[in-house]
């Protein structure tokens, strides 16, 4: 995990609709930017799905929502489609974000160990400096604990 006061790392990745964004085409915002697992699983579903319903409030204080998995474009726009989400999802399958900032670790499921993302969200302000990052969060408390950091 990158700690704040750090800038945060650029990057070039395609949304859902394949449209390439880096970090400072949101310059001037402040920028949910959260990494998440895999379109579609239990707890990434409920932390997409409480970001898209807040996304108004998060709009109304300034920010954007990013979310990036290492899941395709065609698999972010499936689950766009599916839950009605309102912001952009990044696809990192080449992992270069998830590496640069530090969410790819070894974890340990059912004695099972693997690589993978670690649930991790970052604030970031409108000149690319992190201001807050949270590790191993709670999907579902996610969103509206962050919501409270715009405050």
């Amino acid at each position: 995990m990158i700690e704040p006061g750090n800038p945060a790392p650029d990057f070039e990745l395609p949304d859902q609709n394949g449209t390439v964004h880096s970090l400072k085409s949101f310059a001037g915002k402040k920028i949910i930017l959260y990494f998440y697992p895999k379109d579609n699983a239990a707890g990434c579903t409920k932390q997409a799905c409480g970001f898209s319903e807040l996304y108004p409030q998060f709009a109304e204080k300034g920010a954007t929502i990013v979310g990036i998995s290492k899941d395709s474009v065609a698999s972010h726009k499936k689950f766009e489609e599916k839950y009605h989400l309102n912001f952009t999802l990044l696809s990192d399958t080449e992992l270069k974000a998830i590496q640069a900032y530090d969410v790819w670790h070894e974890k340990n499921m059912y004695g099972k160990k693997s690589m993978g993302v670690v649930r991790t969200t970052y604030l970031i302000d409108e000149n690319g400096i992190i201001i807050k990052a949270a590790q191993k969060v709670k999907a579902a408390e996610n969103p509206s604990d962050m919501l409270k950091e715009l405050e």
